[in-house]
């Protein structure tokens, strides 16, 4: 991804001023109020929010109030669910944030204890579910590390307004194991391997079916062809195959009149006058 050299600064320098204040809270274990206080600080300081306008603690959900949200052009972006530093991150603090979110429809949720952040995309399905998308410890990080930089550059403003987190989330999935078998089990890539398999033998009579069946039992792993992830990845592949043949078969229909009327439209020259 492309972090500019301004925000690159920023965050290095903030990773260094917020270290030491960090470890300092962990040390003496601060509550749940001081660690939200550190946050908001980042929230605005190393990520770039602006403290009075995009971070609230107004947002009331089914008669109760969310720990931060973050806020960009009136539209809000992430739910912060914040835990006390000494506090280690589990399960329930997620569901408790991903419930906030699916409830406004918010699509990312935030889970901290100040120096780890985990966040997550919210699937909007039946049942909702929720995918880990960043796994991070600022305590382990080095100003002095591209990788590190990266890394945080992902929950800053710019990368909510670039989109950067929403595709960085598209990498994941599309290099995942799920998404991986999937893609190795569809047609169009069986196909292919049957064409490579005919270069052994031109008597080699195999069908992708056949092929479909011996990847599936002697080479993949079953638990990435069953289940409802793996499911899930054949669905959404198959809905992005579609959509591209739509779009395909729109453009050549688009196509198709302009052509038929190129010969039409060229006029032979007047014969010279004698």
């Amino acid at each position: 991804m492309a972090v500019s050299n301004k925000v690159a600064e920023r965050l290095a320098d903030g990773l260094k001023r917020f270290k030491p204040i960090l470890e300092s809270a962990k040390t003496r274990d601060v509550n749940e109020s001081d660690t939200s206080m550190i946050v908001t600080d980042m929230l605005a300081d190393l990520f770039g929010y602006d403290k009075y306008s995009e971070v609230t603690r107004e947002l009331c959900i089914r008669g109760t109030y969310c720990d931060l949200a973050t806020k960009i052009d009136g539209k809000f972006r992430m739910i912060v669910e914040v835990k006390a530093i000494g506090l280690d991150l589990k399960d329930q603090h997620t569901k408790q944030g991903v419930d906030y979110a699916a409830n406004q429809g918010i699509e990312w949720v935030g889970v901290t204890n100040g120096f780890q952040w985990r966040v997550y995309r919210v699937i909007f399905g039946k049942p909702i579910a929720q995918e880990l998308v960043l796994d991070i410890n600022l305590l382990a990080m080095s100003p002095r590390n591209d990788a590190d930089i990266d890394a945080l550059y992902l929950l800053t403003r710019e990368s909510i307004v670039k989109s950067a987190l929403d595709a960085y989330h598209d990498h994941l999935q599309a290099t995942n194991r799920y998404y991986l078998a999937a893609a190795v089990l569809s047609d169009p890539v069986l196909e292919i391997v049957r064409r490579e398999l005919k270069r052994i033998s031109t008597d080699v009579r195999i069908s992708v079916e056949e092929l479909r069946e011996a990847l599936s039992v002697q080479v993949l792993k079953r638990d990435v062809i069953e289940g409802e992830k793996a499911t899930e990845a054949r669905k959404k592949l198959s809905r992005a195959s579609n959509k591209m043949l739509r779009i395909k078969k729109e453009d050549e229909r688009e196509e198709s009149p302009r052509a038929a009327a190129t010969p039409a439209a060229i006029v032979a020259p007047p014969h010279p006058r004698t």
